[in-house]
């Protein structure tokens, strides 16, 4: 049957309180959840089906748990709160304690204002897009409500400790860190619950931002999308390194001891080729998405590493690992996700894996980054009145091949139209600035001649 998309790349997202984050709507959402859960275990199973939320820190996540684990109990589910905890806890907690279901709300980096839900299975692997259409329409259906009167018991539990203790597998003993400085930016958000209790007992000195949650400050000039605050603090508190992370804790951003911010393509560059040198790199490739730099992609070529492109969001990455085979990927923001760990962005297991690295190789942070080559990127927007298929239009499409053979071995070449607005988007990588930013004004030209 037809039904409203809701899903997006990272679960369910707006203005809370707002369609789709309304009360209604949300309480149907966590029933359509446990009615698909029941119906694909078919109707011999009257097992009680076990949920578990968290939930960061802005002022709306109460309410929406309340109304999600309404929705969920009214269907027979029962239904545990771990509080304020990283999305990446619950991924875990979800398969380690032998939950049907997680369930996160949190808009990650986005303002106080909106909120979302996101929703792992029991493996703790975020749904995928069949599953969350399943839940779509299931939730469209209009054979079913409910109730006003739901009743609902939610269940208390603090998983910190068993997270904490997954965590610290990744590095035991700081080693050649030991008793270092460190900042750490928790931008007001769900880490503030962990992060500082775990670098301390791992022995850092710790230097801690970003961390007085008011319900309403949740990235607010903190954290992985405002750097800048990170960096201020390493160059000021001399800090050995600085870590920032987002609002609901699944990706990391570091700052060098001159404030140097360094993002995920460097980590991804440092952590492949300390895990290939170590023989846990699988089929000796990583995943990226298209937005990685080239200079990624020709690192680790010297390397002997494959980089496998997928689209722009950390659950493509996660499909795309799955599918191939592949231990290691990620996304430029900071999203990395270490399959041996979790099959989620976890940004203290981030965290703990690049500081692994400086531990185990003696090196800096700002050594092991400049190893990362990032080459000139130019990127166009063009406003065309209809999208099609570029390839129809011979001058167009002969533009785009002649850049591309320039381009082989030492540049790229990305053009799609936006998924959400009417435009074009061309964006090239190469080595010299001046030359793609002409490629690109040639290419929009065209483009704009033709569909502008």
């Amino acid at each position: 049957m037809s039904a409203p998309r809701l899903f997006g790349t990272d679960g369910v997202r707006g203005k809370a309180g707002e369609y789709p984050l309304d009360p209604l709507t949300v309480a149907r959402l966590g029933a359509a959840l446990v009615r698909v859960m029941r119906d694909t275990h078919g109707s011999d199973d009257t097992r009680t089906f076990r949920l578990v939320i968290g939930r960061d820190t802005r002022e709306s996540g109460p309410w929406i748990e309340r109304e999600l684990a309404r929705g969920a109990a009214s269907q027979g589910a029962t239904v545990t709160t771990a509080g304020v905890i990283p999305t990446p806890a619950i991924a875990y907690i979800t398969a380690a304690m032998g939950f049907d279901a997680g369930i996160v709300i949190s808009a990650s980096h986005n303002p106080f204002e909106d909120n979302g839900i996101k929703i792992f299975s029991g493996k703790g692997e975020k749904f995928t897009e069949a599953r969350e259409r399943e839940v779509e329409v299931m939730l469209a259906r209009t054979d079913w409500s409910v109730p006003e009167s739901a009743e609902l018991q939610l269940d208390d539990t603090n998983v910190v400790d068993e997270y904490i203790a997954h965590t610290r597998l990744i590095f035991q003993a700081p080693g050649r860190l030991g008793g270092a400085r460190i900042a750490v930016d928790t931008a007001n958000g769900a880490t503030t619950t962990v992060a500082s209790r775990l670098f301390r007992e791992l022995g850092f000195e710790v230097r801690l931002i970003g961390n007085s949650p008011d319900g309403r400050n949740i990235n607010l000039e903190c954290g992985s999308t405002h750097p800048a605050f990170l960096s201020r603090t390493v160059v000021e508190q001399k800090c050995r390194l600085g870590i920032a992370f987002d609002g609901d804790g699944d990706r990391a951003i570091f700052a060098d001891a001159a404030g140097n911010i360094v993002d995920g393509d460097a980590v991804l560059l440092m952590c492949a080729r300390y895990l290939k040198s170590k023989g846990r790199l699988n089929r000796d490739a990583i995943v990226a998405t298209v937005m990685s730099n080239i200079g990624l992609e020709i690192a680790l070529r010297s390397s002997g590493i494959e980089m496998v492109r997928c689209p722009v969001g950390d659950k493509y990455v996660m499909e795309e690992m799955v599918r191939s085979g592949i231990s290691l990927g990620g996304e430029q923001s900071g999203h990395i996700i270490f399959s041996e760990h979790l099959f989620t962005g976890d940004g203290l297991a981030t965290a703990l894996n690049v500081m692994r690295v400086i531990a185990d190789t003696g090196r800096e942070l700002s050594d092991l980054a400049s190893e990362l080559i990032t080459y000139p990127q130019v990127l166009v927007n063009v406003r065309v009145r209809e999208k099609i298929d570029l390839q129809s239009i011979p001058d167009i499409a002969e533009a785009i091949a002649r850049v591309e053979g320039r381009l082989v071995g030492h540049g790229r070449l990305l053009v799609r139209y936006s998924g959400t607005e009417p435009l074009l988007r061309v964006m090239l990588e190469g080595r010299d600035q001046d030359e793609i930013q002409s490629w690109a004004t040639e290419i929009a030209g065209k483009v704009a001649k033709y569909l502008g």
